[in-house]
């Protein structure tokens, strides 16, 4: 009976894939539990239904859009301080000991985040927002994965490079993406819909639809057909 509750429940989240009958149902009644405990935590934190872990920090909610059945893992700190509203569509997942930065310095209001539906990413993630970060639908990443939105000027050689300010272009990432671990992107850089990004790739130029990339830089390894 449980494990039919349970498979009903992801259902409603948008989640279609059948639970294994292996699974045991102390390890299901585990998992309702401290999801009960997420939301109570997080209607305390934000008076919205979130799911947040334990020791999660959630600077400035009311500039933060939360879609359905959003779950934020433990030691996380998210920062709504950002020009444009942060946005976390339904079924977004952001893994533990995670840190979104809107604003970096008080010189320069950040931009943000938006994540779309059904997007996750895996625990360790920085999130460099300053200059704005976009991520699209149904894209899966994984852990240690970090984002720099914005450039340090260095080229006037009489000043120091801390004094010279900064540039952003910002990063978008499309839909329909898998993402490996220990993936950095950096500033000014579009990953195109249906693609792979391999672990370990630094992600600095603009790439089309339906490619693998990998590589330091990252570089076109494959077309999918």
């Amino acid at each position: 009976m449980i494990k039919k509750l349970f498979q009903k429940m992801l259902a409603n989240s948008g989640k279609s894939y059948q639970i294994d009958d292996r699974i045991p149902t102390q390890l299901i009644y585990s998992t309702l539990y401290n999801r009960m405990i997420m939301l109570i935590r997080g209607f305390l934190k934000t008076g919205k239904k979130v799911f947040i872990g334990s020791n999660t920090r959630i600077l400035n909610s009311s500039n933060i859009v939360f879609g359905q059945n959003v779950t934020i893992g433990s030691h996380c700190e998210i920062d709504g301080y950002a020009s444009k509203k942060i946005i976390l569509g339904d079924c977004v997942k952001i893994g533990c000991y995670s840190k979104l930065l809107s604003t970096s310095h008080f010189s320069k209001f950040g931009k943000g985040l938006t994540m779309g539906n059904n997007s996750a990413i895996g625990d360790f993630t920085h999130f460099g927002a300053p200059g704005g970060i976009e991520i699209g639908n149904d894209v899966i990443m994984g852990s240690y994965i970090s984002f720099h939105s914005e450039n340090h000027n260095f080229t006037d050689t009489s000043k120091l490079i801390r004094e010279q300010g900064t540039s952003s272009k910002g990063i978008k990432l499309g839909n329909n993406i898998w993402v490996g671990a220990k993936v950095t992107f950096l500033d000014g850089c579009v990953v195109g819909n249906n693609s792979v990004v391999a672990a370990g790739a630094v992600v600095n130029g603009v790439y089309p639809d339906n490619v693998v990339i990998g590589g330091i830089p990252a570089r076109v390894i494959k077309t999918l057909a």
